[in-house]
């Protein structure tokens, strides 16, 4: 996630100055065959050019209103699984007691019991996060050799370097036991896996008496919402913007700035006689815009793809996991995720 108010020049130009340069060449080229060559017939009317150049701009408008909803609809999930998981702290706590039992057990345990549970949610925090960043077919590190040497450097660049599979790791070994971290291994979804395990310890709970049916339907309720949450982020991790949408504006906008020299090198022709060269930055400008935004909504439709665009799920799992460890009264705190540059990841 991008943290600055605006962008500078610097990161601006490192997320499309390369288009730049095309830009600036083929307004050139056609620039150079219209004024040394005198081809009437290159220029195109200008009202169909705007004609086009309008419908392209609509189109993209409704894609980048699309991608914006995706990755809004993303952090409201993971907004509602911060609220969820302070909510399952604090109703563990106050739920697993000696309330229903006639032979109560030591502190101690009973400790021993809230931590357990607590801990294994923040190892479901940090699974999860690292199934949703397992690279989909239409995700840019999935593409061709230039579109994945791009996401590559992207991913060195925005996501300074959080998105590794050794975090998940380490965390797993820090809040699961040996042998329930050997028995998920075995597991396509862990993240499933890891709630099921912690409704499983519910029912032995209760079969103790250290919750009752109410507690008991109520601690399940919220492991219900976590599967909602789950369900959610999925969904949008594994069903892609519809290609039809995603695709088409690309062909759009390379048609328009395709067209676009043709219309605007006629039009600065009848200004004078050296006019003609001004329409080359012109062309790029306008040109640049319509790249612009063809490129925030093909990098901001997939909000868990490991970019600077993404949802910074690595700081949110910090944060509940900070909560969570508070809440057991420990005092050696991990540090919460601090941004580097412009980017929280």
């Amino acid at each position: 996630m991008f943290i600055k108010k605006n962008f500078s020049a610097r990161e601006l130009i490192q997320f499309s100055g390369r288009h730049i340069i095309w830009l600036t060449a083929w307004a050139t080229i056609i620039t150079m065959i219209f004024e040394f060559t005198h081809w009437e017939w290159m220029s195109i009317p200008w009202l169909p050019l705007a004609a086009i150049g309008t419908a392209v701009a609509f189109y993209l408008g409704f894609k980048n209103n699309s991608a914006y909803d995706r990755l809004w609809e993303a952090r409201k999930i993971w907004g509602a699984i911060v609220n969820s998981s302070r909510m399952w702290g604090a109703t563990v706590r106050g739920y697993v007691s000696n309330q229903f039992r006639d032979a109560h057990v030591s502190e101690e345990e009973l400790q021993a019991i809230h931590k357990k549970l607590l801990y294994r949610h923040i190892g479901w925090l940090y699974s999860l996060r690292s199934q949703l960043l397992v690279p989909t077919p239409w995700e840019h590190i999935s593409q061709s050799k230039h579109y994945r040497k791009v996401a590559e450097r992207y991913k060195v660049m925005w996501g300074v370097g959080m998105n590794d599979e050794e975090i998940t790791e380490e965390q797993l070994s820090l809040h699961l036991p040996d042998e329930e971290i050997d028995r998920l291994k075995g597991y396509k979804n862990t993240a499933t896996q890891i709630i099921d395990q912690q409704s499983q310890d519910l029912k032995e709970l209760r079969s103790k008496h250290l919750i009752d049916d109410f507690r008991h339907m109520e601690l399940q309720k919220i492991l219900n919402d976590f599967y909602t949450h789950q369900g959610k982020a999925e969904r949008i991790k594994k069903f892609p913007l519809p290609r039809q949408y995603g695709s088409a504006s690309f062909v759009f906008v390379s048609i328009f700035i395709f067209l676009l020299p043709f219309g605007i090198v006629s039009e600065f022709h009848k200004l004078g006689e050296f006019a003609v060269w001004l329409s080359i930055p012109f062309i790029v400008i306008v040109g640049w815009v319509f790249v612009m935004m063809e490129l925030i909504g093909d990098y901001s439709e997939n909000p868990f793809e490991g970019l600077g665009n993404d949802i910074p799920m690595l700081s949110l799992c910090r944060t509940i996991e900070i909560d969570l460890k508070e809440m057991l009264g420990e005092k050696d705190l991990p540090p919460a995720i601090e941004p580097r540059g412009s980017v929280l990841i």
